[in-house]
């Protein structure tokens, strides 16, 4: 089988695919991996590296997706690219396909098997595949070295000569996987840290981590299947932003996580709660992607509202591309592994299993995502 992983196109993207180490380790179950020359070169890896891994590198894009029977990468396709793609190629990376149907749709009307790696299941046995995690692992980290980079003091504890320098205090919102890296990295930096999440079992976690959990009485609340917080009513969101208003106004710096599956991020910081903060605090913003947790917040920008440092940057992950590309080269190496039959050396399709049967899109010319087709039908 011949499996093929271009280079990114995305500005500034500087992860890869694959990697060479999970080059070779295809390459030992009997697939043919071709390589656009220059894959590695954001995340440290030379093109010889991919050869030596036993990869052929191409700088012939087109031809290889032509030619290609799998395609890895990690940005969804430009829908040029489409097009070059052979009937029955499987096509595995980040889709978006709530917010896609045009790529959707061209994906099926080529006969493309795509799967999109947010789909996942989150499951035990799904877990070493879950790019969404590895990545949001990433993000909660990079998030509290951009905020103490910004932060016009120290994060921890002094003694010095001049006298005692107290804590910087940071409160993170939201306490999933980037939630609780960020709770981690702030408190090894040596900060007081405060979290809120709606879902009480997160309590447990957050307080394990050396952080105090602020609880806030918002009646019946919980997660959905995929481990999100479920989206609040009105009368529940007025009480958190009442809560939130009280420990922002207390903090230096804010960290906001808050994302619901395929749906837009719910607004938590409001024009308010902002100029309510202490003039040089900051605040970072993890779901500007996917809309926005704090009012005004724009991607790629940073903004003084007040004096206070509204940061919006995207792709969080990126900027640490060396673990971050070895991380989803591994997530992409478990999801091949898995079906990958040793007698064929080929990647076997079976809709029947659970974890294809939630990350498989499109498949013999149609839409066959369950959970997608349903959101088309309303």
């Amino acid at each position: 089988m011949q499996i093929f992983a271009p280079r990114e196109l995305e500005p500034g993207e500087c992860r890869a695919a694959l990697i060479p180490d999970t080059v070779a380790r295809l390459v030992k179950l009997g697939a043919e991996v071709v390589v656009e020359s220059g894959l590695g070169e954001g995340s440290g890896h030379d093109d010889a590296a991919y050869a030596e891994a036993g990869a052929t590198v191409t700088q012939e894009r087109q031809a290889a997706l032509r030619a290609a029977e799998m395609v890895l990468r990690l940005r969804k396709p430009p829908a040029d690219e489409v097009a070059l793609l052979n009937k029955g190629c499987i096509h595995i990376s980040y889709l978006d396909p709530f917010n896609e149907p045009a790529l959707v749709d061209a994906l099926a009307d080529a006969g493309v098997t795509a799967i999109s790696m947010e789909m996942i299941p989150r499951t035990t046995l799904a877990q070493k595949m879950d790019a969404l995690s590895s990545q949001a692992n990433l993000a909660g980290y990079t998030a509290v070295v951009v905020a103490a980079e910004r932060l016009n003091m120290v994060f921890p504890m002094m003694m010095t000569p001049a006298g005692r320098i107290g804590p910087a205090r940071v409160f993170v919102i939201g306490a999933g996987v980037a939630g609780l890296q960020a709770i981690a990295t702030a408190k090894r930096l040596g900060a007081r840290v405060e979290a809120f999440d709606t879902r009480p079992v997160v309590e447990e976690q957050v307080k394990s981590l050396g952080a105090r959990f602020i609880k806030v009485n918002l009646g019946e609340t919980g997660q959905t299947k995929q481990g999100y917080a479920k989206e609040l009513t009105d009368e529940q969101r007025e009480k958190q932003q009442a809560a939130m208003a009280k420990a922002c106004a207390q903090s230096d710096v804010v960290i906001t996580t808050a994302q619901l599956f395929g749906r837009k991020a719910p607004l938590i910081i409001t024009d308010e709660i902002v100029r309510s903060m202490k003039p040089g605090s900051v605040i970072v913003d993890l779901a500007v992607e996917t809309g926005g947790n704090v009012a005004g917040s724009k991607l790629d920008e940073e903004m003084l509202v007040d004096g206070v440092r509204i940061v919006g940057l995207g792709n969080l992950p990126g900027r640490t591309a060396v673990h971050a590309s070895q991380m989803y080269s591994a997530n992409i190496e478990n999801l091949v592994k898995e079906f990958w039959d040793e007698e064929t050396k080929a990647f076997q399709l079976n809709l029947d299993d659970e974890i294809l049967h939630g990350c498989v899109i499109t498949h013999d010319g149609a839409l066959v995502n369950e959970t997608i087709r349903n959101l088309r039908n309303g």
